[in-house]
């Protein structure tokens, strides 16, 4: 499946990212903050884009033709979390030089809109690390409201390394347009 907006396409990740993925994905400002490592190589970011982003839901963000993050819809078990029954969980990430942007907000709301009318699911909750307030401001702009807090091991699985995260929630009276 494909979406467009004002700026972006939305679409599935094909190998031939793989080189713009390492780009931005190799920034350790990205990958810690979001709970996964930055990318060492190409073929690493290729190995990412057939196993992690070949999941259902999962899109390139796609801006004047390059792949500069990512957008998924996550439902369980492709999600970090089972949040029950019809229900799902917002990622995202963008390479920092469109940080601030607003083209996540963008693309987030196309797939939001996706999610409810077409996957009809009822709930979509979002998480963030804490001190993550880019994410944190992404969720607010989205309509999110706070729903509770939880508690992660880094991707090192590291157990001294906990983040606190908290939940959002998003839902289908939340008007996203």
């Amino acid at each position: 499946m494909k979406f467009t907006t004002k700026h972006l396409v939305l679409r599935p990740w094909v190998e031939s990212d793989a080189m713009w993925l390492y780009h931005y994905a190799k920034n350790p400002k990205i990958g810690p903050v979001a709970g996964w490592p930055p990318h060492e190589s190409v073929e690493d970011s290729k190995q990412v884009i057939k196993t992690v982003f070949s999941k259902e839901e999962t899109y390139a963000i796609v801006f004047n033709g390059k792949a500069i993050g990512c957008v998924g819809i996550l439902i369980y078990p492709d999600g970090n979390h089972y949040w029950g029954e019809g229900n799902g969980e917002l990622g995202y990430w963008i390479g920092e030089q469109f940080w601030g942007l607003g083209l996540v907000v963008e693309a987030s709301k196309r797939l939001l809109e996706h999610a409810f009318k077409d996957l009809k699911l009822t709930n979509i909750f979002a998480t963030f690390k804490e001190g993550n307030n880019q994410s944190k401001r992404v969720l607010q702009k989205l309509g999110f409201d706070y729903y509770d807090e939880l508690y992660n091991v880094d991707y090192r699985n590291t157990r001294r390394r906990q983040w606190k995260t908290t939940k959002y929630r998003c839902t289908k009276t939340i008007n996203l347009f």
